[in-house]
């Protein structure tokens, strides 16, 4: 089996090859992760697993466990879970004339056996994805695909599209001159768009982000904060969800979103296992002796639409203070490259790790210091 695996932007690809990984182990399974299958790059992961089974407990029968729904159940990291059908190589696509490109997808699809993947008594419908330079738009592939579709499993009954609530839906993807075809099994939802998210902070990170940054700051079970700004609390709903035996903290300035991180907490169940605080992180000190991790999505102008919003100081008063508790690691997450590596090292950190990671169209500078 072939899942094509999906997560942020870029930048965490190796990190979701190591979650799906552990997840495979767990499991017992054999499997190969492969990160910008054909070359592919932007949050791409291409899993190659082998059968996995369970012991129904009530007839004690060996049953066939469904990899998909496990990561799709399981895995914090990843945006959705796509059970691979085919996958081709367009050479000269994004030069080809509209008719001539759809022409070849539309040649492609038609060979497939999609009737193997969905019943003409189900309903279906085409979600497509499309990057790169092409003559062509999302909603031509998604039509073209879709009439390829409707077209093979014709032969076999009357098929039924229904566009708003599919029973089954095909994800079709165009990026560069790679062809990808598959069952999305995820569905419309991404999973990156947690259920307990009742408050939407306006500069909120993904929960899929959230929990690589924690991968990268990897708590033992000392106190863990988020400052400066905790926000909606999604670093720290995400750190509790796992079950973290330490002590959760997160500073938040601003009442609205403070209230706001408190309501997400308790929509997620973990409201008893977040302490928050009312309180400017440039005088961290004042609240919090000796933390041993600092994790936070900063403040940065072009997330929340006015670069002087950002007072000119923050990051160096904020690093400042974080200097007289910091004890083992920090990851920070912004765009503001130069100001961030100032007050880094000019407060005495050392910047042990650094990477690009796509977030919100954007790609933010990440880094890990102690």
């Amino acid at each position: 089996m072939r899942l094509l695996l999906t997560t942020s932007q870029g930048g965490i690809e190796d990190i979701a090859g190591r979650e799906v990984a552990s997840l495979m182990e767990r499991l017992g399974v054999p499997f190969r992760v492969e990160e910008k299958p054909l070359g592919v790059e932007g949050g791409r992961l291409l899993l190659e697993v082998g059968e996995a089974y369970y012991i129904d407990k009530k007839g004690g029968r060996k049953r066939e466990l469904s990899i998909a729904t496990y990561l799709n159940e399981n895995s914090r990291l990843l945006h959705r879970v796509i059970l691979e059908i085919a996958s081709e190589r367009f050479e000269g696509i994004g030069e080809d004339k509209p008719e001539t490109a759809l022409k070849r997808i539309k040649e492609f699809v038609s060979s497939l056996p999609v009737e193997r993947f969905v019943k003409v008594s189900e309903s279906f419908a085409v979600r497509p994805f499309r990057k790169g330079e092409h003559k062509i738009t999302s909603v031509d592939i998604a039509r073209t695909v879709g009439e390829a579709i409707f077209e093979r499993l014709s032969r076999f009954g009357s098929p039924k599209v229904n566009l708003d609530h599919p029973a089954v839906i095909f994800r079709a993807e165009l990026i560069g001159e790679v062809f990808f075809l598959g069952i999305d099994t995820t569905g419309d939802s991404s999973l990156h768009k947690r259920p307990w998210r009742v408050y939407d902070h306006p500069a909120h990170l993904k929960a899929s982000i959230a929990n690589a940054l924690i991968e990268l700051a990897e708590p033992d079970g000392g106190l863990f904060v988020d400052p400066p700004f905790c926000g909606s609390g999604t670093i720290l709903i995400e750190l509790a969800l796992r079950g973290y035996n330490g002590k959760i903290i997160g500073v938040e300035k601003y009442r609205k979103h403070l209230r706001g991180a408190k309501m997400n907490a308790l929509s997620a169940g973990v409201l008893d296992k977040i302490e928050f605080i009312h309180g400017d992180a440039t005088k961290l000190s004042q609240y919090i002796e000796s933390v041993d991790f600092a994790v936070s999505n900063l403040p940065y102008g072009l997330k929340i639409g006015r670069k002087s919003m950002i007072p000119g100081g923050l990051y160096m008063d904020f690093f400042s203070e974080l200097s007289k508790v910091l004890e083992k690691r920090g990851v920070f997450i912004t765009t503001e490259k130069k100001a961030i590596e100032k007050a880094i090292t000019e407060n005495g950190f050392k910047i042990k790790h650094h990477r690009l990671i796509g977030h919100g169209g954007l790609m933010v500078h990440t880094y890990v210091i102690e």
